[in-house]
């Protein structure tokens, strides 16, 4: 299409882009004008690649006005935003580089919530929240094989119904909770066997995932946020192995190195605590390893 473009129309297009990024030139803040240069030069390139027209213009504004609206302190309609574009995976890339076999990152999502009860190990974390038990256990240590002791695990997930706690409106903290490691680095807790849901798919983001013929589906997960002195802090997911959605998750966040294998256990079989269940349950195993801060 620019080879349709006369000399004239171009000049007058490249001297905007110019007198834009001359606007920048007084910023004395060295990142933020690297910042606001970049965005000027790939905003205005993308608008000349693709023509685009003041009508599609208009809509965009209208869109990024509607996901203004519907955003509260519940519910962060820009984050899936991020998320269903794959910028959110991608500054996540760009920011955790690979280190030594440390655990990958991936998304951190809409729904983490600071304060969640405190459990010990082996504690319960659901809460009652809908789902089938699932014992998770594992260790944490550094890159160098040493175990960290204390490390604090914060841990979140949807229920069986594919609803986040704060998805409903009484109140209610379930399916999330926060942990301490022993001496020897180790964590255990039960929780629900994840399930695949739709994120949240009724405002504008949804509209536009219908629009582009995609699904709002994620595939099944639990969330980690991991901390310790000295560490690179780790928000990670793992993901049940054999889930049909791996390959499709509308948040681009698996990694074939966060699949793990949820061992499904028929109902009567012993639990590693001598919880008792009556029906089936789960069992999974992820071991973390942490990057040192700065790498």
């Amino acid at each position: 299409m620019t080879g349709q473009i006369s000399a004239q129309q171009r000049a007058r297009e490249d001297d905007l882009v110019e007198r834009v990024v001359r606007s920048f030139d007084a910023c004395t803040d060295p990142r933020l004008k690297q910042l606001m240069v970049g965005l000027a030069h790939h905003v205005h390139a993308y608008i000349r690649d693709v023509r685009l027209t003041g009508e599609e213009w208009n809509a965009a504004v209208d869109f990024l006005a509607r996901c203004g609206r519907i955003t509260d302190d519940k519910r962060q309609e820009f984050i899936l935003l991020s998320d269903v574009l794959g910028a959110s995976m991608q500054t996540i890339a760009v920011n955790n580089e690979a280190y030594r076999g440390a655990t990958e990152a991936t998304v951190f999502g809409p729904f983490f919530v600071e304060g969640s009860p405190e459990v010990p190990i082996g504690g319960d974390i659901a809460h009652g929240a809908a789902g089938e038990p699932c014992w998770v256990e594992g260790t944490v240590t550094n890159t160098d094989g040493e175990h960290l002791a204390g490390a604090l695990i914060e841990v979140w997930e949807a229920d069986a119904d594919g609803f986040y706690d704060v998805q409903y409106d009484d109140d209610r903290t379930a399916a999330r909770a926060h942990l301490h490691t022993d001496e020897r680095g180790r964590y255990a807790f039960w929780a629900v066997t994840p399930t695949p849901y739709p994120i949240p798919h009724d405002g504008p983001v949804g509209q536009l995932l219908q629009a582009t013929g995609r699904l709002p589906m994620r595939a099944s997960h639990l969330h980690f946020m991991v901390k310790h002195p000295g560490r690179r802090t780790l928000v990670t997911h793992i993901f049940v192995d054999g889930d049909e959605l791996l390959g499709s998750d509308t948040v681009f966040g698996v990694k074939e190195s966060l699949v793990k294998r949820f061992e499904r256990q028929p109902a009567g079989t012993a639990t590693p605590d001598g919880r008792a269940i009556e029906g089936p349950w789960s069992t999974v195993r992820f071991d973390i390893v942490l990057a040192p801060a700065g790498v």
